[in-house]
C-alpha cells in the first residue's frame, strides 16, 4: 500500500466500491461528487479532488469528470480479476 495513503483515500475507495456495479467492478460506472463526498465523509472539495488525483496516480482508478450537473463522473477500477475454471 502507498505510504501516502490516508483514511480519506480509503473512505473514498469504499464509496466508489459502494456505488460501483458489485457484479462487475472493473466496468465503468457513473457517480456524482456529492454522493461520494457524503458517503466518504469528505467535507472539502479540495480534499476530494486531491484524493481522486492520488487514486488515479497510484493506479487504482480511471477517472473521467463530467461537468454536466445531471450526469455523474465516470470511474473505472483498474483491477485484475483472476480467471477461475
Amino acid at each position: 500500500m502507498e505510504s501516502r495513503f490516508y483514511a480519506s483515500h480509503i473512505s473514498l475507495l469504499m464509496a466508489l466500491f459502494y456505488y460501483s456495479d458489485s457484479d462487475a467492478p472493473e466496468k465503468t460506472f457513473q457517480v456524482s461528487r456529492p454522493k461520494l463526498m457524503r458517503f466518504s465523509r469528505i467535507r472539502s472539495i479540495a480534499t476530494y479532488h486531491k484524493n481522486i488525483k492520488d487514486l488515479v496516480e497510484f493506479g487504482y482508478i480511471e477517472y473521467n469528470p463530467s461537468w454536466h450537473p445531471q450526469r455523474g463522473t465516470q470511474v473505472r477500477f483498474i483491477i485484475e480479476i483472476p480467471n477461475h475454471p
